[in-house]
């Protein structure tokens, strides 16, 4: 009787690409991006946290802490701890960490990389200048705008685990890097989309996370789908006024990119800032609830910046108002989703 082939080894099989791509983070969403990559690429290089983190993996053929049932070829891995060796070994990096460790592990970049292109799949704020990726790069380490990108969703990584059918937008102004990301990305189970709105799908994957916080704080005070649907309303034409505030660009916000994303991020049980809202909801403190999970949830670090953004540009946008006062303020949550609810239509 012939042995059954295993996905590895029919992934093995297929004509794959020679091209130089790194992901540099071993949180789930970057290990979900390294699954993605070497269903295309012969070899993906991939910095990881530490020299724990990349024993395990060089044992275990799997990250040890997130999505611990991928496992990979090791054939298919250059692991490293040290950003210098993965960016001088690659043309496209693509940047997985946490927002608020992105700086600590940029700053240690010393190596040459002009003409590289780096993938933001980063949907946070840098704390350490107060503002988007694409910013940062920019004005820290003058890597211009056509030489990023940003990955946007609905993906979560535990559905690419799982290799359920999920979307992702890559948006990038030029076209030439555009078709090579659609190349090294696109799978069975992963469909790819292009967009030139790169400022948008950052701050619209950043206020997805603040507005499922809210969501999760919703469901955890006890209100149901029906008040759950009009606020996820509310919040999209929310994200439409910050984003056409900060930067005006033709846009649909109902694309896959914009309202996809919210949706999955406000309504999915894997979505750890809907899960940070929940604790909030049922009484944990804010401090409690960050503590409690064993995840970054982005949505709770950004919320700071956008509240005052969005101050400082006059908008009026009653569901980021009511989060932050709730995250920042000390505001009692059930008392403020009261008086939330008389805003919302």
């Amino acid at each position: 009787m012939a042995k059954k082939k295993t996905d590895t080894e029919s992934s093995d099989r297929k004509n794959k690409k020679d091209i130089s791509v790194g992901v540099v983070g071993s949180g789930s969403f970057a290990t979900a991006i390294v699954k993605m990559l070497v269903e295309n690429c012969k070899v993906v290089h991939w910095c990881v946290r530490n020299e724990f983190v990349k024993g395990a993996i060089e044992l275990r053929g799997h990250n040890p802490t997130y999505l611990t049932a991928v496992n990979f070829n090791l054939k298919n891995l250059k692991l490293t701890t040290d950003i210098n060796e993965l960016v001088s070994a690659c043309d496209i990096i693509v940047l997985a960490t946490p927002s608020i460790y992105l700086s600590d592990t940029l700053d240690k970049m010393n190596c040459d990389y002009k003409d590289k292109i780096f993938v933001s799949a980063i949907k946070g704020i840098i704390p350490k200048v107060n503002d988007v990726v694409a910013h940062y790069l920019r004005d820290e380490f003058k890597i211009g705008f056509r030489n990023q990108a940003v990955i946007a969703e609905p993906c979560h990584a535990e559905e690419v685990a799982m290799e359920r059918l999920s979307y992702l937008t890559i948006a990038t102004v030029e076209d030439e890097i555009s078709e090579k990301l659609v190349e090294i990305f696109n799978s069975d189970f992963i469909k790819v989309h292009s967009s030139k709105d790169i400022l948008g799908n950052e701050y619209s994957a950043i206020l997805k996370n603040i507005f499922a916080i809210g969501a999760g704080i919703a469901s955890g005070l006890g209100y149901g789908d029906n008040f759950t649907a009009v606020f996820v309303s509310n919040a999209i034409r929310e994200m439409e006024t910050f984003l056409e505030a900060i930067y005006e660009a033709p846009r649909d916000v109902n694309e896959s990119a914009y309202l996809g994303d919210l949706l999955v991020t406000a309504y999915s049980l894997f979505s750890r800032n809907r899960s940070l809202g929940n604790l909030i909801g049922k009484g944990y403190t804010v401090k409690s609830a960050i503590q409690s999970m064993n995840m970054v949830a982005e949505g709770y670090y950004a919320a700071d910046s956008i509240y005052k953004t969005s101050k400082e540009k006059g908008l009026k946008l009653p569901i980021i108002d009511t989060i932050y006062a709730i995250l920042y303020e000390g505001k009692n949550a059930e008392k403020q989703f009261r008086k939330l609810t008389t805003k919302l239509n």
